[in-house]
């Protein structure tokens, strides 16, 4: 059963005299007790999707299309009642918590305000929910009264999990949630992030450029390429049998699949090329491929590839 279905999503924004065009027609859907993976390179739009879905986006946004959560459109509801959604029913694990937490309070009080915000508890009511909820991460309850800076980076990143599962909300977006941190302390946050979303029954956006990470939390993977989506699978058949190019490329620039670079570089969001944004940097691309947008179309293994490969019997890759 679908909990959050986005349908048409753009988000444009300006900077300077240019539109970023960060999300381009962007249709997902998540299901109860789901994990779906958005991967891709830097800067190809996963996180602008995150904070999309919450709402949090700059004055300067153009957005459009619509983003359901049980049978409400998020973009059309009232910053009231947003407020009531996001935290409670959606939470989100932002990226960089040395960033988002805040230096001058203390991480008790950052976490029991979520508390004393949406459930009206008093200050005491507030900081016993902030004890359990630091024990299940794996925090001492006893820090609650110290600062960010005296935590490590993993620390800081399981106190914005805690943040996130305050009130163990249906769907969790977590943005980024083991980039630099090493890999001991990276596995000990997958596990975490896995065995509490299990548990809780609740669904969750991955966004990340970890595919290591990808494969062992994730039930679906989105590939994202310059603000769109362009395949679309479950992550056994995206590893499995690739259907994209790029998809292709990125997978074999894992260590264990030999470190092949992608040659060329990401387009310019602000000015993606004509047709298949991928066409520039792609060995198999088609005249047809230079001048129209390809649609999503169904590989035989049920995948979809944004990819003219596909459509009408063409040679696959």
């Amino acid at each position: 059963m679908s909990l959050l279905k986005i349908e048409g999503l753009r988000v444009f924004f300006r900077s300077g005299n240019r539109t970023v065009k960060a999300n381009n027609s962007i249709d997902l859907e998540v299901m109860n007790n789901e994990t779906i993976g958005i991967i891709g390179e830097t800067g190809c739009g996963k996180s602008i999707l995150g904070r999309a879905i919450m709402t949090l986006l700059s004055e300067n946004t153009e957005i459009s299309g619509r983003i359901i959560y049980k049978g409400e459109d998020l973009l059309s509801l009232s910053e009231n009642k947003l407020r009531d959604v996001r935290g409670k029913n959606i939470g989100i694990i932002l990226q960089n918590p040395a960033a988002a937490l805040n230096p001058v309070l203390s991480i008790g009080d950052q976490i029991s305000e979520v508390f004393r915000y949406h459930d009206k508890m008093s200050k005491q009511d507030a900081r016993i929910k902030t004890a359990g909820i630091l024990e299940m991460v794996g925090i001492d309850p006893d820090r609650m009264g110290e600062f960010p800076h005296q935590f490590s980076g993993g620390m800081k990143q399981r106190i914005m999990i805690a943040m996130g599962m305050a009130f163990s909300p249906e769907l969790l977006i977590a943005d980024e949630p083991t980039k630099g941190l090493d890999p001991e302390t990276k596995k000990s946050i997958v596990n975490l992030l896995q065995n509490l979303v299990r548990s809780k029954n609740m669904s969750m956006i991955l966004i990340t450029h970890d595919l290591d990470v990808a494969e062992k939390i994730c039930d679906r993977v989105a590939v994202m390429y310059a603000g769109e989506i362009i395949e679309l699978a479950s992550v056994n058949d995206i590893l499995a049998e690739p259907g994209h190019p790029y998809t292709q490329v990125l997978l074999s620039s894992l260590p264990k699949k030999g470190l092949r670079s992608i040659s060329g570089e990401s387009p310019s969001l602000s000015s993606p090329p004509s047709g298949c944004r991928f066409h520039p940097r792609c060995e198999y691309a088609m005249d047809i491929c230079k001048q129209v947008h390809p649609d999503m179309f169904l590989t035989d293994i049920e995948t979809e590839v944004r990819c003219f490969l596909y459509n009408g019997g063409q040679d696959k890759p």
